[in-house]
């Protein structure tokens, strides 16, 4: 993955969030360490990419922050990518993405994946967008402001 320099010159952080993390094989890799996987082998058999794209994209997820590289747990030679508190943060950003293509991207004939909670085997609440106060918001009750950095 070449890292688009211009992103780290943009005001945007949706920009800066997806020459992070927004490449398919990255979010990929990201829902599967969520599932609980951390070896290069166990991603590789379980999304099938191409070891050489596999191998980049963890390189730049380790690079960006969102896994750290450790021995494997099991005292083996191996290493094992762990989310960090930055990589476990993507969650709600998965979540949302996962329950807007279970309501638009399948028919109700097909067979699909749904994420359940633990405790209690049900479904997840739909991600929402509140205010500080707690009230749904929509696009049109948000806008964007410029903020300067302080430099002092």
């Amino acid at each position: 993955m070449v890292v688009d320099p211009t992103s780290q010159n943009s005001e945007c952080p949706v920009a800066r969030t997806l020459e992070a993390i927004g490449d398919r094989w990255s979010l990929m890799i990201i829902r599967d360490a969520f599932d609980g996987i951390r070896r290069f082998s166990e991603f590789q058999k379980s999304l099938g990419v191409a070891k050489n794209i596999l191998a980049s994209r963890l390189k730049t997820l380790v690079e960006v922050g969102v896994f750290d590289v450790q021995p494997a747990s099991d005292g083996s030679a191996y290493k094992e990518y762990v989310l960090t508190e930055k990589g476990r943060e993507i969650f709600p950003v998965v979540v949302s993405m996962r329950q807007w293509g279970e309501r638009f991207q399948f028919t109700r004939e097909e067979t699909r994946s749904v994420l359940l909670d633990n405790a209690y085997g049900q479904s997840l609440m739909p991600m929402e967008v509140r205010s500080a106060s707690g009230q749904k918001l929509g696009p049109s009750d948000c806008h964007r402001v410029r903020v300067v950095a302080d430099e002092s």
